[in-house]
C-alpha cells in the first residue's frame, strides 16, 4: 500500500504501448487504487459490439467526452488509474487528419483541446508511455502502425510543446516511464509517493 494522499493518474500513449500492462501491475501491487477502463470498454458495454473497422474522428471524439466524463467523477481524494487520457483522443483526432483519414478540422481540434483541459483538471498524474526501442514493445502490423506511430509523435509534441496551455502551473504534473516492465512499475510507484 502506498501511503500518499489521494492521487488520479491517467496512463497516456498511443496503442500497443503498454498501458493495460502498467494498469494492471499497478492495481495489482496497490488493491486500494480503482481501475478506470479506456473508454472504448465503456462504449462496448454501453452499446454492445462495437465497429472494429477504422476508426474516425467522431469515434476518438466520443471516447474524448467519455474519457472527461468518467473522470470528472473522481474528487481529489480518490486513487484511480485510468487506462487512457484525454490527451490520448486529441492526439489520435490530429493524427488522423495528419494522415489524411479526415478533413482538417479547426473547430473540432479546438473543441476537443478545451475538453481535454476539462478532464486533465480532475487528473493530479499523467504517465506518458512513449513508443522507444529499450521498452522492447512490438505490435502486429494489424494494429495500424501507421496511425501508431503517428499518434504518439503527436502526443509527444501535445506535451513537449503544450500548444493549448492544457499543463499550467504544473498541473497535472507529467511523468515518462521507459523501460522493462519491472522499471515502468517502479518509477510509477515513485512518483505516486512523491
Amino acid at each position: 500500500m502506498l501511503n500518499s494522499p489521494g492521487v488520479r493518474i491517467a496512463v497516456s500513449g498511443t496503442h500497443c504501448s503498454g498501458k493495460s500492462t502498467l494498469v494492471e501491475d499497478f492495481v495489482a501491487a496497490h488493491p486500494e487504487y480503482l481501475h478506470e477502463p479506456e473508454p472504448y470498454e465503456w462504449l462496448q458495454e454501453l452499446y454492445g459490439e462495437v465497429s472494429a473497422e477504422e476508426p474516425t474522428v467522431d469515434d476518438f471524439y466520443r471516447q474524448l467526452e467519455l474519457s472527461v466524463d468518467r473522470l470528472r467523477r473522481y474528487g481529489p481524494d480518490a486513487n484511480v488509474i485510468a487506462e487512457r487520457s484525454p490527451l490520448d483522443f486529441l492526439a489520435y483526432l490530429q493524427a488522423t487528419i495528419d494522415l489524411g483519414r479526415a478533413g482538417r478540422d479547426c473547430a473540432l481540434i479546438a473543441s476537443a483541446a478545451e475538453l481535454a483541459a476539462t478532464g486533465l483538471a480532475h487528473v493530479d498524474l499523467v504517465v506518458l508511455l512513449p513508443l522507444n526501442d529499450t521498452d522492447r514493445i512490438v505490435a502486429p502490423e494489424s494494429e495500424d502502425l501507421d496511425l501508431r506511430d503517428a499518434m504518439n509523435e503527436r502526443l509527444l509534441d501535445i506535451v513537449e510543446a503544450d500548444p493549448y496551455s492544457l499543463f499550467g502551473n504544473g498541473q497535472p504534473r507529467v511523468i515518462e516511464l521507459q523501460g522493462t516492465r519491472d522499471d515502468r512499475l517502479r518509477q510509477l510507484e515513485q512518483a505516486v509517493t512523491r
